[in-house]
């Protein structure tokens, strides 16, 4: 008989799972609330990256100039001459999310899962009741179950978002006319991909930032490239600055900080962290013990404290990234259905800000370095030097790569750039399969292209 595999939440946690469920041979049940993809594919990962799409356009039109690009009836900037429609620009976030959400509920439904529309929770640990929309309950007895229901945008009671002037970034989709002035409360990875994005838009930006810099737990140097393009582009950024209150005043808003100045804008996007979609789910009640925050907490193959329990994504806090989240959904089925299963290790997990430039990491830290935690060469290379860089009109970024002294293996980089998503990926590669800087600067590569800096660092790693 199948083991009878019942998953809470059909973001990637829990889609991923029910694929590799269903390819061993595991009857699989997705009970599933607002559409398959969740959050990451529905209101968070493709629709902020549509729409940084679109920003992106706006952003290499802002320096074609120097490329010899000009509109045939002005001089200078080509962005200036340039609008964004933002009604048809998320019309197009909108469809692309729905469209994707469709080719994942095909997916599933070509593998065999079956898939429930309701809210799920726990009735003990092996059994699943499933509440439609219109009251009606369905319940799904199992012999493992998977919680991955994902986590919510953070508010307060002094900030309430209202869905047309004060917005979480679930929201923002809604807009259909390009805000006179954004202010950004939040200067983490969501708020600053929003600030970068909307001034790249066209839209005057302030972004206020309780820290000292922006992406307070990303690379230094690379937040500080960050801020140093996004303040020359226009960007007016508030350190040290914490948020008290938002109010809506008419068709503006007030964002009141707490030693007393007030920032007006048209809009402001709360960005204030997330919290772990886990009440009245019965997860206590069912034996699985929950962080002081909410979150589920699991070890790194994805097991809770409850036997026959597992749970992935952002419920557990571990790492709020989708693609960490569909390996945690991956791992729970393999070493729930007694397939080869690798524990979780987040040091080989690959990240990017999507920024202008997009900032990319892997591995250890250069803080972690600096602190002693690990011993570390460091490298860093500009971009200024490379020839795809100066054709492209890149001025700004760098590589930056650390290696362990004595065995020279690659255990960390850092890639500021256009594309950086892109080019992280041979770094990860090396720091997943423990290559040398050595192994990494032999491998050929394109001339010229941004990813040659990757080699020529990796070489200047050489000790003889």
């Amino acid at each position: 008989m199948s083991e009878r595999v019942v998953i809470i939440g059909g973001g990637p946690g829990g889609y991923e799972a029910a694929l590799v469920a269903a390819q061993l041979h595991a009857e699989v049940t997705v009970v599933d609330t607002d559409g398959l993809g969740g959050s990451a594919v529905l209101t968070d990962c493709v629709p902020s990256k549509t729409l940084i799409a679109t920003a992106e356009l706006m952003a290499d039109m802002g320096g074609a100039a120097e490329l010899g690009v000009i509109p045939t009836d002005h001089q200078g900037d080509v962005a200036a001459h340039l609008t964004v429609d933002l009604g048809m620009v998320n019309a197009r976030v909108k469809q692309l999310a729905a469209d994707q959400s469709a080719d994942i509920a095909g997916r599933l439904e070509r593998e065999g899962v079956r898939v429930v529309r309701g809210r799920g929770r726990l009735d003990g640990p092996q059994r699943v009741v499933a509440t439609a929309a219109d009251g009606t309950e369905t319940t799904h007895d199992a012999d493992a179950v998977l919680v991955a229901t994902g986590a919510s945008p953070r508010t307060m009671p002094t900030a309430a978002p209202d869905g047309e002037r004060i917005l979480t970034w679930e929201q923002v989709y809604d807009l259909t006319e390009v805000p006179e002035h954004l202010v950004v409360v939040g200067s983490g990875v969501t708020g600053a991909e929003f600030a970068s994005a909307y001034l790249s838009l066209g839209v005057p930006v302030t972004l206020v930032s309780s820290r000292d810099q922006v992406l307070p737990g990303q690379d230094s140097d690379a937040a500080h490239v960050l801020e140093e393009v996004l303040t020359r582009r226009g960007m007016t950024l508030l350190a040290r600055s914490r948020m008290e209150s938002v109010v809506r005043e008419g068709d503006t808003v007030a964002v009141r900080l707490d030693d007393g100045r007030e920032v007006r804008g048209s809009h402001c996007v709360l960005a204030l962290g997330s919290v772990p979609n886990t009440v009245g789910l019965g997860l206590e009640e069912a034996g699985v013990i929950l962080e002081d925050s909410g979150f589920v907490r699991v070890d790194r193959v994805s097991r809770t404290s409850a036997r026959g329990i597992y749970a992935a994504g952002d419920c557990t806090g571990v790492l709020m990234l989708a693609s960490v989240a569909a390996m945690q959904g991956r791992i729970a089925m393999w070493h729930l259905l007694g397939d080869a299963v690798t524990p979780l290790d987040l040091r080989k997990v690959s990240a990017n800000v999507f920024t202008a430039p997009e900032i990319a990491t892997v591995g250890w830290s250069q803080l972690q370095a600096d602190s002693g935690e690990i011993l570390a060469d460091t490298v860093v290379l500009p971009l200024s030097g490379n020839a795809r860089a100066k054709m492209q009109g890149v001025h700004d970024g760098f590589v930056k790569l650390l290696c362990r002294p004595g065995t020279g293996i690659v255990v960390g980089g850092v890639v500021v750039a256009p594309r950086a998503s892109e080019l992280i990926h041979p770094v990860a590669i090396a720091v997943a399969e423990s290559l040398t800087a050595d192994q990494l600067a032999q491998a050929f590569t394109v001339y010229p292209s941004m990813s040659g800096s990757i080699a020529e660092a990796a070489r200047r790693l050489h000790r003889v």
